[in-house]
Parts: structure tokens; sequence; C-alpha cells
């Protein structure tokens, strides 16, 4: 399989081009592309401007999917282009409001025969297969709670953000949306989460409310009428966040550290036989030490990696299992834990679950 890599010359670019080279026996080559033209770390990074149609159509010539890693804005614009070269589509997710739009394309993609999966990341992405794992195990479900945090066991000086300072400036400045009783509904900005139990070395954390897409699509795919997404930040991160949400001046932002960890907590709560049941799953991913990589890094790039590979073997089928799936589609409706998990546990990534009956959360 060909592809092509948005955004190479970022970090999580990057780590998934450095994944993609360690995966020969389903990929033939790797097309890099950023705004800039780069040639740091011996990379070859052409340079592309991902609004322009026509100049990313024609670098996506002879490309079979294309995998996007740059800033959310520009998703609709690359689908755009993907269509127009007539390759599939892969990205990291966009927020809530941003993925309702790109779903919009998905008979433009059907009819063109191109398959586009939205939210190849560590949530959304990891944490929709989650969910719907748990789901597989339960007559009837009634509400999904995703959660996600990260760990540094060496935090750089100043602040070190999990990814784009923009994005979570977004996430938390924008009133996140939860699905309560089956209605989406706009909660406050930075509405607090509660407490949540990750594994360790993360631990134990508070969380916030935050806009991400797997509120958008979760409830209608697994029957769910209650579900919501809640982020925990380190406190240091967290305070200037909330500063420059309020008109500071951004301090120097670190890149994290190699010693990253990255945690997503998923709690399904339904029925099982009658019984009121609780599935919560739980993945976390440590440093990547063969590729001087943390966890944080390595959790969002191996699931956008991984399913390039699931892409190649032809194992994403339709709901028939005969034929390759098309269209536009979230995690959950196009990817199975069966064939997703044993390649990210390949890349350093635990799951547990356990199960309480006759127990049900609180909100």
């Amino acid at each position: 399989m060909r592809v092509a890599v948005l955004g190479a010359a970022g970090l999580m670019g990057r780590a998934i081009v450095r994944d993609l080279q360690d995966s020969q026996d389903d990929v033939s080559s790797v097309t890099e592309l950023d705004r800039e033209r780069s040639r740091a770390g011996g990379a070859d990074i052409a340079a592309v401007d991902a609004t322009d149609r026509q100049q990313l159509t024609l670098a996506l010539e002879g490309i079979d999917v294309l995998v996007n890693a740059a800033d959310y804005r520009v998703n609709l614009a690359a689908m755009d282009a993907a269509l127009a070269a007539g390759c599939s589509y892969l990205d990291l997710g966009g927020l809530y409001h941003e993925t309702e739009k790109q779903l919009r394309l998905h008979a433009d993609f059907e009819q063109a025969g191109l398959l586009a999966v939205l939210g190849c990341g560590s949530g959304p992405g990891r944490t929709n297969v989650m969910a719907a794992m748990a789901a597989e195990q339960l007559d009837v479900v009634h509400r999904v709670r995703c959660a996600s945090a990260g760990h540094d066991d060496d935090p750089p000086p100043g602040v070190s953000l999990p990814y784009s300072l923009q994005t979570l400036l977004d996430e938390l400045s924008e009133p996140p949306m939860v699905l309560r009783d089956g209605e989406h509904i706009a909660l406050e900005p930075l509405a607090d989460g509660g407490e949540v139990d990750f594994p360790e070395p993360v631990g134990r954390r508070g969380s916030l409310h935050t806009l991400h897409s797997e509120v958008l699509t979760l409830g209608a795919s697994l029957g769910a009428r209650d579900v919501d997404f809640r982020l925990s930040l380190a406190p240091r991160v967290e305070t200037s966040l909330r500063q420059i949400a309020q008109g500071a001046a951004a301090p120097p932002i670190a890149p994290p550290s190699a010693r990253t960890s990255s945690a997503q907590v998923v709690e399904v709560t339904g029925e099982r036989d009658g019984v009121p049941t609780t599935l919560t799953v739980t993945a976390l991913t440590g440093p990547h030490e063969a590729w001087e990589l943390g966890g944080g890094v390595v959790a969002t790039a191996s699931v956008a990696a991984a399913v390039v590979r699931l892409l190649a073997r032809g194992v994403l089928l339709d709901a028939t299992g005969f034929g390759p799936l098309t269209g536009v589609h979230p995690p959950e409706r196009a990817l199975h834990h069966s064939t997703l998990f044993p390649e990210l546990e390949r890349r350093g990534c635990e799951f547990t679950t356990t199960t309480n009956t006759n127990e049900v959360p609180q909100p």
C-alpha cells in the first residue's frame, strides 16, 4: 500500500511515519507532506498546502491512502483532495462539530468506492473501539463514559502539552457536548467531569468535560442514550491553559519527554441477562524505548499506523463481510478490537477489562 502522511513534520506525523517504516510487509512507500519543505533528520518532506485542493490532489497522485496528521481545521479540505485523487482517508480526529461536517461526505466516498475513517488516534479512535468491545458483552447499552489522561515521568521545564496547543484551547474554550437521555446538549466550558481511576502510573485524577467526537457517534452506534468524554490534564498544564484561554500570553511550549504514559478509561453501563452491568475497559501505553518516543505520542500514532496496515490487508469489511468497507465512518463502525488491539499491543499498549454487576456508577 502506498501511503501519504500529511503533517509529516509534526510530532504525531513523524511518529506515524516511523511506525509505518516498520510496516514494510503492508506498506510499500510513504510520502511525507507538510506545509513547509524539510529535510530535517534525513526525511524528505514535500511542501504542500492542505488548503490548496489542486496542490494536495496532485501530491496524492498514485497514493492509496492519505493519513492526515495535520491540524483538524484542514480535515474537510484534505478529504476533498483525497476524493479528487481517488484515495482513501484517515485522520486523528476532528472535534465534535468538525466531525459532524465530515460525516456528511459519506455518500461521496461510498459512490467513489473509497473509505474514510475519522479519528484514528487514542481518543477518538482507541476509546471508540474500547466502547464497542464492552458493548458486545451487553444486551442493552445505556451509558458510555470515555476519559483520557497522560503522565510524564520526566517533565521538561515550562509547559509540555500532550498535543496541539490550539486544539487543546478549542477543546477547553468551546462548550463541550454531551448526550443526555438521547439529546445532544452543550455544557459550560471547563465543566467538571469528576474523578477518574486511570491505570498507574497516572492514577486517580480529576477531569474536565471537553469537546470530543465520541459523544457525536457512540450513542447512535451502540444505542446508548448517555455519552460523555472527559480529559484529565496535569495541574500545571491545566492552569496554563486556563490562563491562556482568559487572554494571557502563551508561555514557551516544551515538547513532551520520551517518558510519558497515556491512559484511557471507558465505562459502558447497560444490562446483561436483565442484570445491571458495567464494564470498564482501560488502556495504557508507556514509552517506546526503541523509538525514543513517549507513550503519549505512541498511543495516538500507533492507531493511525495500525489502521493503515489493516486496510492494506483488506480486513476492514462491510457489514455483510463480503465486500470492502466504503464511505465515511467513525472508528467503532470501521474497526474491530479483535484486529486492532493486537496491533496496538505490539506497540506497547496494555488493555484490561473489569465487570461489575448490580452496580451502576453515578455520573
